[in-house]
């Protein structure tokens, strides 16, 4: 029997530990938490100072009984959970049911699952740090509060099942409040006149700025025509030129917000999927020879802060790959432009700055590859030297007039060599390659192109902007920032729209109905301030009893008030699809698993079934019906026959209406992340995907085999089984 007993909260990370720390230790995961507030009831003893009434988790009795029994067993015992809020209080929570002393040398962290990191950490605990825990309790208990106190009210003045939660009510907001700015906005008319310009052979653009040397705008298609009169007999002629050096620093290396906004524009990652990939990351993954490695450090952080010796081994490698120029003479070290960042953690890094990319790609899956590859040369070019640009910007006189120009060359790339940061919205740059021009130098003309343009209404938030909103506002830490998406989704009040959040009618009736009768709740300054009264616990500074009481005594009185509010009737879309049973034209409803069509005549009529869209121009395969979208009962989209059950003709590819140039059949589309692929749906065509595939891994072996002498472990692949019984198309 083992003499110490490791308690961590994921089987992955467990055998990663375990690695380690050898026969000495057992390490045993609790999957997460082992006790919480009950789930159909509130909880917690509002008038005997918010105490919750804690249970064991439905399901964990076997598990609280192995490591209550193992725990007994050992001399000592050591809880690993994660190194933030939420691991203290599931380390607190195991002490008090294995009754383990919290005031004892019990509790351990690390930022990264390595050797050096887990063994120094075993040779330094500490007692479990109540202040995170009392901070922890008192976000749990807030949530439980307004949760179960607003719900019960949406249910009778709106509808059954809707839920309302913190955090998540002032994210719908801010999409709210967006979708309201873009329906007010006026769009208003301007125009632009662009000069098609040359300086003996090479040829550059300029546009209209100025006239008489102050601001030139230009509202209407008659000024314009005027002002293009006026300046297409106009002599042109530089008449000034700015030349600068322009030093352009690295990016610091991601924390929490800046991977979930960055996945989401580079790679097309949802939050969750972000968030699910890191976490894999940094638990560990089999890299063979190696062994389980944790490749990445803690993945909720909102500090910027670097360990110096993985800035030394990232300078060491930066040099041996690049050179010296491309690293800086002294480390780059960045500090937070907030004021209330939990320092407790660094940065996400690469845990081992050697195990480069596609040194390890055999061993990773298509996701984890990706994010790793994204944190590893971020990281890397967080500790590269800066870019020097030449920047140039010229004035060019055209009698009265004064149009603009400019470009940029690199001098030098620095880290741009290895990495360039995406944004929300691309910025219309002026790159342009420029001729050498100097003041005086005579230009000529080609033409003159005026343009009408539209003033936009902002844009709706994506995933990455939301994130970026809730950060710039304190909504949330970085642990809340997936599930808070996650679960607005879910709960459909805000839905995809491409890659834009777009609020439903849900979403707007009911953030409508908060801000009229519970605006602190959705109120930006009053969450962003909660958060730092939960801030203010951590540290110590503020009773945790004292922030739920001064909360609940207003809100109490706000949920009185609203006990008058009349109840909200939901509009119901109506369809052109008509009832077979009844004849009235069906609605949109929405259930569990997302919308479907239903009668309106219910509970005289209860018919109902899924929502079908036609793929225009496809045909079945096998029976030459019509083609649908539908989707399962768990709200995944698949594609299959009109004449279903009769044809058992399916795929989870969107099918197209190009047809397989060797046999006329349908092609079908598989994506891959932000790329596709067309396949023949015929699987006696040798166009198939595992043909494809085939084919494709041969080419892969042939490659690899030219560019290195040893051959990477092959990855393990495991047959998908068939969602359904029909017949299935790959």
């Amino acid at each position: 029997m083992a003499k110490n007993l490791v308690i961590v909260e994921s089987p992955a990370k467990a055998k990663t530990i375990m690695k380690y720390l050898g026969k000495d230790y057992k390490v045993l995961a609790s999957m997460g938490h082992l006790r919480d507030l009950p789930e159909k009831n509130i909880g917690v003893d509002i008038e005997n100072h918010f105490t919750p009434k804690y249970q064991p988790i439905k399901g964990k009795k076997e598990l609280i009984k192995e490591l209550s029994d193992t725990a007994k067993k050992s001399e000592k015992v050591y809880l690993a959970t994660d190194p933030d809020r939420e691991g203290e209080a599931i380390s607190w929570h195991i002490a008090q049911m294995l009754k383990i002393d919290e005031a004892s040398d019990c509790r351990i962290t690390f930022n990264e699952i390595t050797k050096s990191a887990v063994t120094n950490a075993i040779e330094h605990p500490r007692s479990i740090d109540m202040d995170l825990v009392d901070a922890q309790q008192a976000r749990r208990i807030l949530d439980r509060i307004v949760g179960y106190k607003l719900s019960p009210l949406l249910w009778k003045k709106v509808k059954k099942g809707l839920s309302a939660g913190r955090v998540q009510s002032v994210a719908t907001r801010i999409v709210c409040d967006r979708e309201l700015e873009i329906q007010n906005f006026k769009s208003e008319e301007f125009w632009t006149v662009t000069a098609d310009l040359n300086k003996e052979a090479e040829r550059f653009l300029a546009k209209l700025a100025l006239k008489n040397g102050k601001k030139f705008d230009l509202h209407n298609e008659e000024e314009t025509s005027a002002a293009v009169e006026q300046i297409k007999n106009q002599d042109f002629a530089v008449e000034k030129v700015k030349k600068s050096k322009k030093t352009r620093r690295p990016y610091p290396p991601f924390i929490t917000s800046t991977l979930q906004q960055e996945a989401s524009r580079k790679l097309g990652f949802t939050a969750k999927r972000t968030m699910m990939a890191a976490q894999q990351l940094y638990e560990g993954i089999d890299l063979k020879e190696r062994g389980l490695v944790g490749l990445i450090t803690y993945m909720r952080t909102d500090s910027l802060r670097v360990a110096q010796e993985a800035m030394e081994e990232a300078k060491k490698y930066i040099v041996s790959r690049f050179s010296g120029e491309y690293a800086p003479k002294s480390y780059n070290v960045y500090k937070s432009k907030k004021g209330n960042v939990q320092d407790a953690h660094e940065a996400i890094r690469p845990s081992i700055v050697d195990l480069a990319p596609d040194d390890i790609k055999a061993y990773l899956s298509n996701d984890q590859y990706k994010l790793y590859k994204l944190i590893w040369e971020r990281f890397i070019a967080s500790q590269m030297s800066s870019a020097m640009l030449n920047v140039v910007s010229v004035d060019i006189k055209a009698g009265d007039y004064t149009f603009k120009t400019g470009g940029s060359t690199v001098l030098f790339d620095g880290f741009m060599k290895l990495y360039v940061e995406s944004t929300d919205e691309e910025k219309e740059e002026d790159n342009q390659k420029m001729p050498a021009l100097n003041e005086g130098d005579k230009l000529t003309l080609n033409k003159l192109d005026p343009k009408q343009n539209f003033t936009k209404p902002p844009a709706r938030y994506t995933e990455a902007s939301l994130i970026k909103a809730m950060e710039e506002n304190g909504i949330g830490r970085p642990s809340t920032y997936a599930p808070t998406i996650t679960t607005i989704l879910n709960r459909e009040y805000v839905e995809k729209e491409g890659k834009t959040l777009k609020p439903t009618e849900l979403g707007m009736i009911i953030t409508d109905l908060m801000k009229n009768h519970f605006k602190d709740i959705v109120d930006v300054k009053f969450t962003a301030n909660m958060e730092e009264e939960l801030d203010k616990i951590e540290e110590g500074n503020i009773d945790w009893v004292s922030v739920l009481d001064d909360f609940y005594g207003g809100f109490e009185k706000v949920l009185k008030a609203a006990e008058s509010i009349e109840k909200v009737k939901l509009k119901e879309e109506v369809t052109d699809v008509i009832c077979e049973k009844c004849g009235r034209n069906m609605v949109i409803k929405s259930g569990r698993y997302g919308k479907f069509l239903a009668c309106p005549g219910f509970p005289e009529c209860k018919n109902a079934k899924p929502i079908t869209v036609e793929v225009s121009g496809v045909l079945c395969p096998l029976c030459g019906g019509k083609v649908l979208q539908k989707k399962s009962k768990r709200g995944k989209v698949y594609y299959g026959c009109e004449h279903n059950p009769t044809c058992g003709f399916m795929t989870w590819d969107e099918p197209t209406n190009e047809k397989c140039e060797l046999c006329g059949s349908v092609m079908a589309k598989k994506r891959y992340g932000k790329g596709s692929k067309l396949y023949c749906i015929n699987q006696e065509c040798p166009n198939t995907l595992k043909t494809r595939k085939k084919a494709d891994g041969e080419e892969e072996k042939t490659a690899a085999k030219k560019t290195t002498a040893k051959k990477a472990a092959p990855k393990k692949t495991t047959a998908k089984k068939s969602p359904a019984k029909k017949k299935t198309v790959e």
